[in-house]
């Protein structure tokens, strides 16, 4: 698929990997609806590439078909998705002081990064599938995001990486669902970035961290996330799949 002149939602587009992505897809010809729970960030990210902003709550169907049909308003309707919202979250089952860790904590990752992950896909899928189809017969494409932690967790991370899994888990069963309607789905895992939640830590933290990967030894670029999430859109062939990028990282148990 060109992504020139298509109409793409961006969830968790007002910062990080969201933003990047967003930027990108703008850089390409797109036409970018962002949404963000942080209306503040998603309009300056919008405002900076001539799109579109709202808020959005990806748990919420409401909240997301409300901003499925105001982008469609807008734009016309979206082919292209890109999953990106989510949330992180570090607790040990059994804590320094002895007592199990809340169940809502892990209850909130979950509906947020998995639970939310599908929602917005259900949604945009549907609308998807009413469309027209184009070459090949394809419809749409949709872009999730996991993390390494999917695959290799650390300490006191079980619902981040539980939810992560869940994503991948569900990424093939998906791309065959979809099949039928000419909709792709794919998932990235990437591994440790230059996000601003990453610029938080001391900076001799996120130069230890980026020591730990193999190469190159450095964090990942957020630009280096979007291009290949754009590059999965244009690449017709690639449905179903998870793919790493981390510079062969392997995270160890903590």
């Amino acid at each position: 698929m060109n992504v020139q002149g298509q109409a793409a939602l961006v969830t968790g587009g007002g910062s990080g990997l969201g933003e990047a992505t967003a930027r990108e897809l703008a850089r390409l010809g797109a036409k970018v609806a962002i949404l963000d729970v942080n209306l503040a960030a998603a309009q300056k990210v919008a405002s900076d590439i001539g799109g579109i902003a709202m808020q959005c709550d990806v748990t919420s169907p409401d909240s997301v078909q409300s901003a499925i049909t105001e982008a469609q308003a807008a734009h016309g309707p979206a082919r292209i998705l890109m999953q990106i919202a989510g949330i992180g979250s570090a607790k040990r089952v059994v804590g320094k002081d002895g007592n199990a860790a809340p169940l809502e904590d892990f209850a909130k990752v979950i509906n947020v990064n998995l639970i939310g992950t599908y929602n917005v896909a259900r949604l945009f899928a549907a609308a998807c599938a009413k469309l027209d189809p184009m070459e090949d017969g394809e419809r749409g494409a949709m872009v999730f995001t996991a993390s390494v932690a999917a695959f290799d967790g650390q300490v006191g991370q079980q619902a981040y990486s539980a939810s992560k899994a869940g994503v991948a888990g569900m990424t093939l069963p998906m791309a065959r669902d979809l099949a039928q309607h000419g909709i792709r789905v794919c998932t990235i895992a990437p591994g440790l970035f230059a996000t601003p939640l990453m610029r938080t830590l001391p900076e001799p933290v996120q130069q230890s961290l980026a020591a730990s990967i193999p190469f190159p030894q450095r964090l990942g670029k957020p630009e280096e996330f979007a291009q290949l999430a754009v590059h999965i859109v244009t690449n017709g062939h690639l449905n179903g799949e998870v793919i790493r990028l981390d510079g062969a990282l392997r995270m160890a148990p903590r």
